[in-house]
């Protein structure tokens, strides 16, 4: 017994003889869906941008246009190119059936065929093109949610960068898709210090969205100003231990105190930052002991690095997003590359130098798009 369809499904017969129209419509009659005819291949073109019927039965021997052009055709044109077609003809060689394959349709079906063989493979068809079809809605359902979380995390970050006497700063931003866990952010301390804090959620997408929302909000609610880095990165691992248990976050924070030119960092899991000092006029990665990523277990003791800066130095915090950055033949960005960029002498701003280390780690991965979330932030000391 013929299965029911959705009555909105269209069915769209393509054959040149009349009599072979009437057997499908026949055939077809009842399965509840609406059936529409084409006796030649021009017509079966302009009813299917019309209609776009959910499946299309399709002979291949017809005068003029046969159905491997019309098949063809439809699949080069993007508004018919989803719609499945059934070839249904009485060329049963193996190489016609190839062809038809070639040319993007799904299934194949000899003349003389039995009624309930066209019945069974119409219905599994249609079936599969709706299920697709609720695949592609759902999808686009999941990527505007994923486009609003992006706006919201956005609105979580900095707006501006602040003025510091002496010390300009650029930052960048990229999550590998909408939304990522990089983060981060700068606080105004007393005695004119600043605190930067740059940190990375374990993985990336919308669980590492939330995580980086959860370290933005315990970062900006911190009882007391973060002046010191070890207490700063404790406070914050002592509240991540309590809300994960198989995630954790690393970080690096520092505070700046433009009077004295002294930078105190304490790092949990994230990348030493790398120093330039114009002095040496060569760059390095800075010797800066850490601990563990914060989430996993509480601190005994965090160490600080406390390092002098001079006028010209640059200090280059970075996510591993950056360094691990691979290219198709799996080989990693890594430090070396940024080093060697960071040491370039120029008169450009910091913000165009963090452009170019950008622009130099596209080039390094070559079309192959970036496997996780990417954040710089670049410190530079006026002369």
């Amino acid at each position: 017994m013929p299965t029911r369809q959705n009555a909105a499904d269209t069915i769209l017969l393509v054959d040149d003889e009349p009599a072979n129209l009437q057997v499908l419509m026949e055939t077809l009659g009842g399965t509840g869906c609406k059936r529409l005819i084409a006796k030649n291949g021009e017509a079966a073109l302009s009813i299917a941008r019309k209609a776009l019927p959910e499946l299309i039965l399709l002979d291949i021997m017809m005068p003029g246009m046969d159905g491997f052009e019309v098949c063809r055709r439809l699949k080069s044109d993007p508004k018919t190119a989803d719609v499945p077609v059934i070839f249904l003809s009485a060329l049963s060689a193996t190489e016609d059936k190839v062809q038809g394959f070639a040319l993007g349709a799904v299934d194949y079906v000899t003349k003389p065929f039995q009624p309930e063989e066209v019945i069974a493979r119409v219905t599994t068809h249609l079936t599969i093109h709706r299920l697709n079809r609720e695949i592609q809605r759902r999808k686009e359902l999941l990527e505007q949610e994923l486009k609003i979380v992006s706006e919201l995390q956005r609105v979580l970050l900095p707006k501006d960068l602040p003025e510091i006497g002496g010390l300009q700063l650029a930052v960048h931003y990229e999550t590998s898709r909408y939304c990522g866990g990089d983060y981060y952010d700068f606080v105004a301390l007393p005695d004119n210090r600043w605190g930067f804090l740059l940190a990375d959620a374990a993985g990336h997408g919308a669980p590492a969205a939330v995580e980086m929302a959860m370290t933005c909000a315990l970062f900006r609610s911190c009882p007391t100003p973060p002046e010191e880095p070890d207490r700063l990165l404790s406070y914050l691992n002592d509240n991540l231990c309590q809300i994960y248990e198989d995630s954790f976050v690393t970080a690096v924070y520092a505070v700046f105190d433009p009077g004295s030119r002294l930078m105190h960092i304490a790092r949990a899991g994230q990348p030493p930052p790398l120093i330039y000092r114009a002095s040496e006029k060569t760059a390095k990665e800075l010797a800066c002991e850490g601990v563990l990523p914060m989430g996993i277990a509480c601190y005994d003791r965090i160490p600080v690095t406390r390092t002098q800066l001079e006028p010209g130095d640059r200090l280059l915090f970075y996510t591993d997003g950056i360094s691990e950055r691979t290219n198709a033949d799996g080989e990693q960005y890594g430090e070396a590359r940024l080093i060697d960029l960071l040491q370039i002498e120029t008169t450009s701003t910091p913000q165009k130098r963090i452009a170019r280390i950008m622009e130099n780690v596209s080039r390094f991965a070559d079309g192959k798009l970036a496997e996780d979330d990417q954040a710089l932030l670049l410190l530079t000391l006026g002369g």
